[in-house]
């Protein structure tokens, strides 16, 4: 039988065998298929010769296939391990303090008929908690939750959602303060990560207004924090992202820096200090909830 080498546009060789076979009437395009898979025919019927023309890729096709692979592992090789690292880097993680703590407060019979209150932040709000909780009796059930997590840790978010799937109440009014811990955290960090806690606090609280508290001066400055540098910039970045979303400001940081002599440590005041933190919280709550509609 006579061989005959055809040469076709798409790369391919043809090689051409007499026969005696029926002919097909064959639509061929070969630059609309791959030839490395099975569903393009190993060999067809030529309508106009009344031969078998079987198709093989030329050596320069396979080449080019074997070179296109090899590229596209070398990418893979070197593009892959770059993106998961740049993902790395960008993921946040925890750095913690030598201690880390969470400390709750509920009431211990809450009125169903008053709206419920949460006071968010660290042991200076915790500190003051007792004197909100005092003068806003009849007017609202008030919890507490602080902690040490800092903004810009992964963990704080994920402690408010699990304390209010623990309360399992509606909150009417949150009044919220981060910024005393977490110095390893960068103000970049710690800017980046605010919208994140005003997301959580809307998703705990569809409908309850905020109040942000900012964070105190401190009497005695360690590095890297705190620092009242570092405690302005801090209160700056809060500044700049609840003013957009009208939420309400208690400036704790104003207020005490007028009582400079009622410090008990480097960062905490005193009960005297703590009691006027905590009467101007409570007027500000209470001014807020008389302007949320009845529910």
């Amino acid at each position: 039988m006579k061989t005959i080498f055809l040469k076709a546009r798409s790369g391919c060789h043809c090689i051409r065998r007499k026969t005696t076979q029926r002919v097909y009437n064959t639509v061929f395009q070969p630059r609309s298929r791959n030839f490395r898979t099975a569903q393009y025919p190993r060999s067809i019927m030529d309508r106009n010769s009344n031969s078998v023309i079987e198709i093989r890729e030329s050596p320069m096709k396979q080449s080019g296939h074997r070179l296109l692979l090899k590229f596209a592992i070398l990418a893979a090789s070197v593009f892959v391990p770059c993106a998961h690292s740049a993902l790395i880097a960008q993921t946040p993680v925890s750095k913690p303090e030598e201690i880390e703590w969470t400390w709750e407060v509920r009431p211990v019979h809450p009125d169903p008929k008053l709206p419920n209150v949460l006071l968010l932040g660290d042991s200076i709000t915790r500190a003051y908690f007792p004197e909100v909780q005092r003068q806003l009796t009849g007017v609202a059930n008030v919890y507490l939750m602080a902690t040490s997590a800092s903004l810009g840790d992964p963990r704080l978010t994920r402690q408010i959602e699990e304390f209010s799937s623990a309360e399992a109440v509606s909150f009417s009014l949150i009044h919220f303060n981060n910024g005393m811990h977490g110095w390893t955290y960068s103000e970049k960090e710690y800017q980046s990560a605010f919208p994140a806690l005003l997301t959580e606090l809307h998703t705990i609280a569809p409908k309850a207004a905020l109040v942000w508290a900012t964070s105190t001066p401190v009497r005695t400055e360690t590095q890297p924090g705190p620092t009242n540098a570092r405690v302005d910039a801090r209160n700056a970045i809060a500044q700049a992202a609840i003013q957009p979303n009208g939420i309400v400001l208690d400036d704790q940081h104003a207020l005490m820096a007028q009582h400079s002599d009622l410090y008990q440590d480097a960062v905490h005041f005193n009960d005297q200090g703590a009691a006027i933190q905590g009467k101007q919280a409570a007027q500000i709550i209470r001014e807020r909830l008389a302007k949320l509609p009845a529910q």
